[in-house]
């Protein structure tokens, strides 16, 4: 884990580029006590082995499916689970999609041990965090983590997505959601350490898997909330997910932002969302 000293910042933002529905300002300073933060997301190594200590069931395989995108199987996969929305036609519910089998029953993670752990809802992570005795980050934590203590740029390591022609993320390159040009050497997942990390240390807090975060979702309880530690509304229907993922394109999911936010419900688990631990 990385000791971050915590202090003063500016949250949120009012980037033309951003979603103002989803709650990304205004931009307001926030303050942060010290904490340690992964990092890099949990990966499946470190999940296997929280498996065997602890024999947990996750969420997917107690419902016996989880949600794969659909470029990531195998044209029989594809032929046998249709796409489930018209809205989102990238995604496939797939029976026995699980942690250590991402893809299905016909697929593992043997190449991809260091690859952050997927499909886990936010009850998987909270169980996770309590064996590892941490907790879930806060959204502010995570963000003020994000930054890397860069003041109010659009990614951890500047406001240009490719300085000098390099990548420093794992996003979706080409035309989503039919055809990736792989620019940055990823279809799906990259390995929990890959990139250059931020100021503070920190890998892949832009794209590659969604992280959970441990507040209730709101697009405006912010504006009326304390600006000292703040932890969210008191309930909700969703949990807030934050840093996008390695299907976020900048044509419908600019989300790999710093400050960009949305959500789901914290027995949803899919093929693109992870988790990173706090203490």
């Amino acid at each position: 884990m990385v000791r971050l000293p915590g202090g003063n910042f500016l949250m949120g933002t009012n980037d033309e580029e951003g979603f103002p529905a989803d709650g990304e300002g205004p931009i307001r300073e926030v303050s942060i006590a010290p904490f340690n933060i992964d990092e890099t997301t949990v990966t499946n190594r470190q999940f296997e082995a929280f498996i065997k200590a602890t024999h947990y069931k996750t969420d997917a395989e107690r419902y016996g499916w989880s949600f794969v995108f659909y470029g990531l199987l195998s044209e029989a996969m594809r032929n046998t689970y249709p796409r489930v929305a018209m809205q989102t036609p990238w995604w496939c519910a797939i029976q026995d999609a699980t942690w250590d089998h991402p893809e299905g029953r016909d697929s593992d993670i043997a190449d991809r041990i260091d690859h952050p752990v997927v499909h886990v809802s936010w009850n998987d992570a909270t169980a996770y965090c309590q064996w590892a005795g941490k907790r879930l980050p806060n959204e502010a934590e995570w963000e003020y983590a994000a930054r890397g203590g860069l003041v109010q740029k659009r990614f951890p390591w500047g406001d240009e997505l490719t300085p000098h022609g390099e990548h420093h993320c794992n996003i979706w390159q080409g035309h989503f959601p039919d055809y990736n040009s792989l620019e940055d050497g990823y279809l799906g997942t990259a390995p929990a350490k890959s990139f250059p990390p931020n100021n503070f240390g920190l890998y892949n807090m832009s794209g590659n898997v969604w992280e959970w975060c441990n507040d209730w979702f709101s697009p405006d309880f912010h504006q009326r909330d304390t600006r000292i530690d703040p932890k969210g509304p008191a309930d909700g229907t969703s949990k807030v997910i934050r840093g996008g993922s390695f299907l976020c394109h900048h044509s419908y999911c600019n989300r790999y932002r710093v400050a960009a936010r949305s959500s789901n419900t914290p027995d949803s688990s899919s093929s693109n969302m992870g988790f990173r631990c706090a203490v």
